[in-house]
């Protein structure tokens, strides 16, 4: 028989905040996996693509620091974008080692399309918590994220 002060954790671990942020992030990430499936689209395939619309012609070491992911994996979604026609490497102007990442039109139309995907996705959050809790949650959400930052 285990003694409770011999538990690996404590009771209550998985009522913590930070295991329910990780359920809800699971959740909306499976949501949009499968929603975006049908268009030949991962999540991180959006990721990727809304980042380089939001900052043309970032370089792929900062958006790899962006994304949280290692400089790899970066390049090789970059690849897989660049192979389907999605997005382009431009030499930067003045450092000519450094490849500026752009949308391409058919980067733009799939983009878009995953756009829709993503809104339906919020939309059905958003619907379901009824307008006040989604901002209460948006601002909740943003001081965990100020919060953690100060750390």
């Amino acid at each position: 028989m285990i003694r409770d002060d011999e538990e690996p954790v404590g009771l209550g671990a998985l009522d913590r905040v930070t295991w329910a942020l990780r359920r809800a992030e699971l959740a909306v990430q499976t949501l949009k996996e499968q929603r975006l499936r049908p268009l030949g689209m991962a999540a991180a395939h959006y990721t990727l693509l809304m980042s380089v619309h939001s900052e043309p012609g970032l370089a792929g070491a900062e958006l790899a620091r962006r994304l949280n992911v290692t400089p790899q994996a970066v390049a090789s979604l970059v690849a897989r974008l660049e192979g389907r026609g999605q997005l382009e490497r431009r030499e930067h102007p003045r450092h000519r080692h450094v490849q500026e990442l752009h949308l391409t039109d058919a980067g733009r139309e799939a983009l878009r399309a995953a756009d829709q995907v993503i809104a339906d996705v919020e939309r059905h959050i958003t619907e379901g918590l009824g307008p006040d809790q989604s901002a209460q949650l948006r601002t909740l959400l943003d001081q965990v994220s100020k919060t953690v930052r100060s750390v």
